[in-house]
């Protein structure tokens, strides 16, 4: 296996394993911005999409000063292109890591991307489920955290569903996030396979993403289907 990537990949093979632009390295890196950036944003998100709808005109916590807010913001933020919020994040992100450059620089503007996408998502999840349900809950005397959890049982499959939509559109960004050296997949695509013109890493680079990405697919289809109770 090694002697055909050797004399087939040539440039695959030299890149090795190991080390800063090695591919361990790459995959590690869009792993570690794709994970950390869903686990800051898609939280905010779903905060964020859960109060949207709570205090929506009509929901349950009706409050439009809080839901003007709310949506303002995820309005901006889903406004602007990530490659121009990675450039205005830069000194946010210097502020809050000590650096605006590299993997830890980037997850500030990633969480931020995925935070106004996947509130938008939650949104639209929570906003169409059954009005029924949540009145019994509410004619029984439902506590907020009550009416809370009846919102996200009733949403899960759903939620699931957007959830790996928001994952794969961040496996995506994070080739953006090579703008300020973050490294990934993505990056090794671009800098060290098409700037030098070495096919065969661009090829390989793109059918790990494209595996990444199907495996994501895969998994959030298999638990929307067993969690589903339509």
């Amino acid at each position: 296996m090694e002697n055909f990537i050797q004399t087939y990949l040539p440039n695959v093979y030299r890149m090795g394993w190991s080390g800063q632009a090695g591919w361990g390295t790459a995959i590690y890196l869009t792993l570690y911005m794709t994970v950390i950036s869903f686990i800051i944003g898609g939280l905010l998100g779903l905060i964020a999409g859960l109060f949207l709808v709570l205090t929506a005109p009509g929901g349950v916590l009706e409050n439009k000063i809080v839901f003007w807010i709310l949506d303002k913001i995820t309005s901006i933020f889903r406004a602007i292109p990530f490659i121009i919020l990675l450039a205005v994040l830069s000194p946010f992100s210097h502020l809050i890591v000590g650096t605006s450059i590299g993997p830890n620089a980037a997850i500030v503007p990633l969480s931020f991307a995925v935070f106004a996408f996947f509130a938008r998502q939650v949104q639209v999840v929570l906003a169409e489920l059954d009005g029924g349900v949540i009145e019994a809950a509410q004619a029984s005397g439902a506590t907020f955290g009550d009416l809370v959890g009846v919102y996200l049982r009733e949403g899960l499959p759903d939620l699931i569903r957007v959830t790996t939509v928001t994952l794969i559109s961040l496996v995506g960004e994070t080739a953006m996030a090579g703008a300020v050296g973050a490294g990934g997949i993505g990056n090794v695509a671009i800098a060290y396979g098409f700037n030098r013109y070495n096919n065969d890493v661009t090829i390989l680079a793109t059918i790990i993403i494209i595996v990444l990405i199907f495996a994501i697919q895969f998994a959030g289809d298999f638990l929307t289907r067993k969690l589903s109770h339509k």
